[in-house]
């Protein structure tokens, strides 16, 4: 048999010798949501970044969606963390553990996953101090990274969404995630000019809390609060607005209690966090340049992250600005879908990165 007669390789096989190969990884680090893309497969994993944790021996006993249905509901002796706060790391060996489980659940099926580590990119606020940034490297690399890549989140978010940020025109992105709000205006691969607000998807819980225990005296959970959020939440008012029952402890007796409440009074208490969100977009708009202006308002706005999923957001904002809003086609992987495209695409895109120094 000749070279050229040589029977093609099984589909079987050729699976198997991609199974050899290292995969490198993207991790969106957020401060509610944890999402991974994989080289050539996209993104394999989006849980929450909630870890719990024994208070004697510091071991693991859940991670993600599992911690996540944990809260409130502990036994004494495990107590469940939140590894990040506002962006940033707050407990550094919960986070270290966390981004360790995820990284071995999409390496898993790596046959190399003990001899060849991935090249890891994770996403960060802008503007956090150079102590935040070794944080994030150095819990990649305790994860077992064989290289960590930083970049700034309202990047990555423009490129997820498909904006043009290598060319000599301003698009402005508007990230709101978890813990913070990131609004950037990007021209040449570059932030132009930028504002980040530490106020977003848990500062518009925390405000439910506060303000159906303020006005209807009943003590909410963190999760009922983001439930009540999502379900009937609003940042402008809309027709038909429903109304949705909800169950706390009663602040006078402490016995449990059901209540029925309307959407408006839930948009009243997301006004005052989302009047910051729109201040850091209207700071933003004021520092742009002249020229980038009129590129913003020919273009418009675009809202990605969990955020954006708030209903009438984006009317909100454009309401305010004077300045056509869209959402991302995918706001909540808009961010990850940016870091692994620096993946996919790492000689064209390298230069957004952050370059890390002193390390080899």
């Amino acid at each position: 048999m000749t070279g050229t007669d040589r029977p093609p390789r099984e589909p079987g096989r050729r699976r198997s010798i991609s199974r050899l190969i290292p995969r490198d990884i993207a991790v969106d680090l957020g401060t509610a949501n944890t999402l991974v893309y994989v080289r050539g497969e996209g993104i394999v994993l989006d849980e929450p970044s909630v870890v719990a944790v024994r208070d004697d021996t510091g071991d693991v006993v859940a991670v993600g969606t599992a911690a996540k249905r944990m809260l409130g509901r502990t036994p004494d002796g495990i107590s469940v963390v939140r590894p990040l706060a506002e962006g940033v790391i707050a407990d550094f060996d919960a986070c270290e553990q966390m981004l360790r489980y995820f990284v071995q659940q999409v390496t898993s099926r790596s046959l190399l996953r003990f001899v060849s580590r991935p090249r890891v990119v994770v996403c960060v606020p802008a503007g956090i101090t150079s102590v935040e940034h070794r944080a994030v490297r150095d819990a990649g690399y305790a994860a077992g990274a064989r290289s960590v890549a930083i970049i700034e989140e309202p990047m990555a978010a423009a490129l997820g969404a498909g904006l043009p940020v290598h060319e000599a025109v301003a698009n402005l992105v508007v990230d709101v995630g978890g813990g913070t709000t990131e609004v950037a205006v990007i021209s040449l691969g570059g932030v132009v000019t930028g504002t980040s607000t530490r106020v977003a998807g848990d500062a518009m819980d925390e405000a439910v809390i506060r303000y159906i225990r303020a006005t209807f005296g009943l003590l909410l959970g963190e999760r009922t609060a983001e439930r009540l959020k999502v379900e009937i939440g609003s940042a402008f008012p809309w027709k038909d607005e429903p109304s949705a029952e909800v169950r706390g402890r009663d602040q006078v007796t402490g016995l449990p209690q059901t209540i029925v409440v309307p959407a408006a009074e839930v948009r009243r208490a997301l006004d005052e966090p989302v009047r910051q969100i729109v201040d850091a977009v209207r700071a933003t708009l004021d520092k742009c340049p002249p020229e980038l202006a009129a590129d913003v308002m020919d273009a418009g706005i675009v809202l990605t992250g969990g955020g954006a999923l708030l209903r009438g957001l984006d009317e909100r904002i454009a309401h305010e600005t004077g300045v056509t809003v869209r959402v991302a086609d995918d706001p909540l992987g808009s961010v990850v879908r940016g870091a692994g495209l620096c993946l996919e695409e790492f000689d064209l895109l390298h230069r957004v990165l952050i370059p890390e120094r002193g390390r080899r």
